[in-house]
C-alpha cells in the first residue's frame, strides 16, 4: 500500500493550530470528519487517544504518529500535518513534535494498518525527507515530496 494511495492534497493540513498533544490530535480527527473520511468522530478520536495512553505515539526526531482502528471508518485513511508550534507529544526522544501523521481504520484491517505504519515510519526516519517536509511551501509540494521519497524507498 503506498502512502499516495491514502494521502491527497486534501488531507494535509498547513499549519496545524493545536498548542497540546491532545488539541492538535482533535484538530486532526476533526478535519477527517469534515472531509467526510470518518463517519464517527467520538470512537476515531477515543481509539487514538486510548492508544496514546498505552505509549505516546511521538517516535523520535520531531514525528508523531497517532493511530488508531475502530468502528467509525471505512477504509484506511491518513492525514498529515506540520505543527505551526513544537509540540510535546512526550516523544521517545523528548524532542518537540512538528510532523505528524495520523493514520486510522477500521478493526478487521490490521494488515494495511500496519503496512501503512511501517512505510510510514521507514520514510520518516530520513533526516533529509523529514527536512524537505517541514520547508515544503503547500500541500501539493508535501505530495510530491512523498511521491518522490516512496519511488526512491520502495518497490512500487
Amino acid at each position: 500500500m503506498k502512502l499516495t494511495e491514502i494521502l491527497s492534497d486534501d488531507l494535509i493540513i498547513l499549519p496545524l493550530k493545536g498548542q497540546t498533544k491532545e488539541d492538535t490530535i482533535k484538530e486532526m480527527v476533526d478535519y477527517l470528519y469534515s472531509k467526510k473520511k470518518i463517519q464517527d468522530r467520538h470512537k476515531i478520536l477515543k481509539a487514538i487517544l486510548d492508544r496514546e495512553k498505552v505509549m505516546s505515539t511521538g517516535v523520535g526526531d520531531h514525528v508523531a504518529i497517532p493511530h488508531g482502528k475502530a468502528e467509525g471508518v471505512k477504509d484506511i485513511v491518513a492525514l498529515f500535518g506540520i505543527t505551526e508550534n513544537d509540540i510535546d507529544f512526550h516523544s521517545n526522544d523528548n524532542k518537540p513534535v512538528r510532523l505528524i501523521f495520523m493514520l486510522v481504520g477500521p478493526p478487521d484491517k490490521t494488515g494495511p494498518h500496519l503496512k501503512a505504519l511501517s512505510r510510514i515510519s521507514r520514510l520518516m526516519h530520513k533526516p533529509e525527507f523529514r527536512e524537505m517536509l517541514l520547508n515544503a511551501k503547500d500541500p501539493k509540494e508535501v505530495m510530491s515530496i512523498i511521491e518522490s521519497e516512496e519511488e526512491k524507498c520502495f518497490e512500487i
